[in-house]
């Protein structure tokens, strides 16, 4: 079976390196604070005035003054810091973060990011910090299913979306594989229960599989 969110968000801990700097976009994304090893010594950093966020908030634990940037409850972790917006903002445009992990509508074979407003009549755009993310962040990741609901595929040869960032994406986490984007194309890492072979009767973009 493709992975669940939660699947996906364990999957996407895996490959964030011990020590690193970290935002986590709104939505899906911040699931993947649930499944960081305290041990590894990551740093989450939130937009709204945070590093040092911990897991999500449960039960006694919910403070309505300490959320994430989505709004959300958590817990902070020995020696969390708060800070003003703008130093936020500071640290997501000076390149002081390792890895962002984001949500988007569309991302191209290119890496180019689209996530902030799908252009339709009636849509809200959502903007938020994610254009300073695909810009500063050193990596930045997307997680997403990797078709929307009317089966149309999300991973494309270029985005019909307004562009957040160009050629910003590092790797693109689906339900149904994990793809990295390379200057030979768009290679996959791994897929979940998705032959290669399905993958690119359903893909228009060129894949490029490691050879055994």
């Amino acid at each position: 079976m493709p992975l669940n969110p939660d699947q996906l968000a364990a999957r996407v801990a895996q490959d964030i390196e011990p020590g690193s700097f970290v935002n986590l976009g709104i939505g899906q994304p911040t699931k993947v604070a649930d499944h960081l090893p305290a041990e590894n010594g990551i740093v989450l950093h939130t937009e709204n005035g945070m590093l040092g966020m911990g897991p999500a908030a449960v039960g006694d634990e919910v403070d309505p003054d300490l959320t994430n940037a989505g709004k959300v409850p958590v817990t902070e972790l020995p020696g969390a810091a708060y800070f003003h917006h703008a130093d936020s903002f500071a640290m997501m445009r000076g390149g002081h973060l390792d890895v962002c992990v984001l949500g988007a509508f569309q991302v191209s074979a290119g890496g180019d990011l689209a996530n902030w407003d799908t252009g339709a009549p009636g849509s809200i755009p959502a903007v938020g910090g994610a254009m300073d993310l695909a810009i500063g962040a050193k990596r930045v990741y997307v997680m997403m299913t990797l078709f929307a609901k009317d089966g149309s595929p999300k991973l494309v040869p270029t985005c019909t979306y307004p562009l957040t960032g160009i050629g910003a994406v590092s790797r693109v986490y689906t339900d149904h594989a994990v793809f990295e984007i390379t200057p030979e194309g768009v290679r996959v890492v791994e897929s979940f229960d998705t032959s290669v072979e399905e993958l690119r009767a359903r893909l228009e973009v060129s894949l490029v599989v490691d050879a055994p």
